[in-house]
């Protein structure tokens, strides 16, 4: 029943990649909260394309958050399920904490959860998104990410705006906020500051839509650890990706990302144009 749904895929990536790719040394640093995100913040996130903070959701707002997961993870609550590959033919025999420990990522569930619901519109986020975006933030995409002990797999280095059909210079800001520790070794964000401003690189389908390996500035990038409740705001167009979790602790993220409403839409061939989406084997 459960893998014949609509809604329910099931991941076809996790190769291996090469470990130098998230081999990063320094360690970006974070404002306290949301209420220390001033203008020398905006500044900065202006120059590096992202703000990192420590303690953006509480102790009981990341329990709950978890809590509309656990709720949304059956098939029948119409959420978009895509789980891991290895757990095929699993999926009816399993409680909803276990299928969370199966999961890749959920789509589509803001409006399915009022809990979730609250993360996705919460007015500290938003006031900071804002100001960020010169404007009244509109939602258009909700995610969680899900990296489970052992062998959740890497999310290989991309632009979020490569897969968006915005035209080009449409602000878009990501809010990705962790819901457990984030560390290195568990698959904690990789960025390279900056990058944002290079513009659009070219994505090829290899291991997933991504830059190609060899065009990742590797010596530039940071890692982005956080406790739980921290959270991260960025710019689509910076270059970011998260190695695999061969650790036995989870790595949970809900990822919103916002804009301003009506921006304009592309075509895929103006999509394509602006990402030159290539074949893997050009890498």
């Amino acid at each position: 029943m459960t893998g014949t749904q609509a809604n329910v895929r099931y991941d076809s990536g996790g190769q291996a990649y090469p470990e130098w790719l998230y081999d990063v040394g320094e360690t970006a640093s974070l404002a306290a909260d949301l209420g220390a995100i001033g203008d020398a913040e905006v500044a900065d996130y202006r120059e590096r394309g992202f703000v990192a903070v420590g303690r953006g959701l509480s102790a009981s707002e990341v329990a709950a958050a978890v809590d509309g997961l656990l709720a949304v993870s059956a098939p029948e609550a119409g959420a978009d399920i895509q789980y891991e590959a290895w757990a095929a033919g699993r999926i009816d025999t399993l409680t909803p904490e276990e299928r969370l420990d199966v999961t890749r990522k959920f789509m589509g569930f803001a409006d399915r959860d009022a809990r979730l619901a609250a993360v996705a519109h919460h007015p500290a986020i938003l006031a900071v998104v804002g100001r960020l975006l010169g404007g009244i933030p509109h939602m258009f995409q909700d995610m969680a990410l899900l990296k489970p002990p052992g062998a959740g797999r890497e999310k290989p280095w991309h632009q979020d705006n490569a897969f968006f059909h915005m035209a080009p210079g449409t602000p878009i800001v990501g809010v990705w906020i962790a819901l457990d520790a984030a560390t290195p070794d568990n698959g904690c964000m990789r960025v390279i500051p900056g990058s944002h401003r290079e513009g659009p690189v070219r994505h090829a389908r290899l291991r997933d839509l991504q830059i190609c390996d060899r065009d990742v500035s590797v010596p530039r990038a940071v890692s982005v650890p956080l406790p739980a409740g921290g959270l991260m705001l960025f710019d689509g167009l910076l270059q970011h990706g998260t190695p695999a979790n061969r650790t036995s602790t989870r790595r949970r993220a809900l990822q919103f990302h916002y804009s301003l409403a009506g921006v304009p839409q592309t075509s895929d061939a103006q999509h394509r144009a602006t990402f030159g989406w290539v074949d893997g084997s050009e890498c």
